[in-house]
């Protein structure tokens, strides 16, 4: 069993990076080269912007490359929640902003011709108990009222017979959900961007950065010192460098993986036959989808901890039993791969994105960050140069975690009230 993640392992490496130092004057700065800064770096690129992106490990080499591979429709709340909270009108910005998200990816696999293995299958949320069955019959009705058509409902029965498992009393079906190769799309975006005219330089990790005379931002990494007109900030839940007003905003918490062995035809054909994205509705869930080589990928918050080689193995065994009790005919086969990643998670669930002293950032996608995190790159690559644009975020205040200074010591308790919900809900 390989600690790493399957579709960085399964990806030959990005190779066209800079090899030499960064130096001289562009009119972007990018710190990350996830799917924000990439996204970002290949729109800018491609209208004549000069780019620099600074990434302090490899390309895609943490949240864009850990995850679950689902590229969904839909919020990370309840819509009609939400619409009560905030109001029907922002509410419906918000949901249908996830919705031209996942356009969005779409149309940069096909303008890009990137090979990743991209279908729009669906997403299927599935109720692990009844009364969530109850709540997701209200979900379907107020979404088909207010925002999207798309969606459907499913029996218990209909679950099962699509997923082999009668561990379920019924879903909701996005059906403008999709999957792809996270690792492919990701190397297909950084190529795009070298493509362009970006200029990538990994293993750059970025310790200043500071106004100079002009208004422009002079960066220093680890690989050299570039001056730059504007700076977007895409790092993610960055643990160093010069993000402590972002770090106070961001909670990271550990999300964990395993994928099996490629499954035999006689599995498959009794197994998530539709090929869709599936997540279950607890607090502590799980989620799933078979992998463009047929192989079970099975993922969930599994501990509340952060990701290491032996908080990932431990969760590896959290999941690989879960896994078998939703699919007691894998309980032979074997666990190629396991690794764990951090998803960067604001208190709200909700992305933002804006300026902040003069530099431009997008951030906090809270575990719904494939679609979102290539959508706000574009929308903000845009932005910069002054394009006319909607930033669905622009107006969300943002304050700091209470005593929350960077590290999430408080992990364990948010662990221990989410089962607690999930025992009496």
């Amino acid at each position: 069993m390989k600690l790493s993640s399957y579709w960085l392992d399964s990806v030959s490496s990005f190779s066209k990076g800079e090899q030499g130092s960064a130096i001289g004057q562009y009119d972007v700065a990018i710190v990350g080269a996830g799917y924000t800064g990439l996204s970002a770096a290949v729109e800018l690129a491609k209208q004549g912007v000069s780019v620099v992106v600074f990434e302090a490990g490899t390309v895609i080499g943490e949240a864009s490359g850990r995850n679950g591979g689902q590229c969904n429709a839909g919020l990370a709340h309840d819509y009609g929640a939400l619409a009560s909270k905030i109001g029907k009108e922002k509410a419906t910005e918000f949901y249908q902003a996830y919705l031209a998200a996942v356009d969005t990816v779409e149309q940069l696999v096909t303008e890009e011709n990137i090979d990743c293995d991209f279908s729009r299958n669906g997403r299927l949320k599935l109720a692990a108990k009844p009364a969530h069955f109850s709540a997701l019959s209200r979900a379907h009705d107020r979404l088909v009222k207010d925002v999207d058509p798309n969606v459907k409902l499913l029996s218990a029965e209909q679950v099962r017979e699509e997923t082999g498992t009668d561990r379920f009393y019924g879903g909701l079906l996005q059906t403008t959900s999709a999957q792809m190769h996270m690792g492919k799309f990701g190397k297909g975006l950084a190529e795009a961007a070298v493509r362009y005219g970006a200029k990538i330089f990994e293993h750059a990790p970025v310790s200043n950065i500071a106004r100079v005379a002009g208004g422009r931002y002079s960066l220093t990494s680890s690989r050299g010192r570039v001056q730059a007109d504007n700076v977007f900030l895409a790092t993610g839940s960055s643990a160093s460098g010069p993000f402590q007003y972002f770090r106070r905003r961001l909670v990271s918490v550990g999300s964990f993986i395993v994928v099996t062995e490629p499954l035999d035809q006689e599995i498959l054909t009794s197994h998530l036959i539709n090929q869709r994205s599936y997540v279950t509705t607890k607090n502590i869930g799980n989620y799933f989808r078979v992998t463009p080589d047929n192989r079970m990928l099975f993922g969930g918050r599994a501990r509340f901890a952060m990701s290491s080689p032996t908080s990932d193995q431990k969760s590896g065994t959290i999941l690989r039993k879960a896994m078998i009790e939703t699919f007691p005919t894998l309980k032979d086969v074997n666990i190629d791969y396991c690794w764990g990643g951090l998803v960067d998670m604001t208190a709200d669930r909700l992305p933002r994105a804006g300026q902040h002293d003069g530099m431009f950032y997008s951030l906090g996608y809270s575990g719904h960050g494939v679609q979102m995190s290539t959508h706000m790159g574009r929308i903000m690559a845009n932005q910069i140069i002054g394009q006319k644009t909607t930033n669905p975020w622009r107006t969300l205040d943002w304050p700091a975690v209470p005593g929350h200074f960077g590290k999430p010591w408080f992990l364990p308790f948010v662990g221990a009230y989410y089962r607690f919900q999930d025992m009496i809900s």
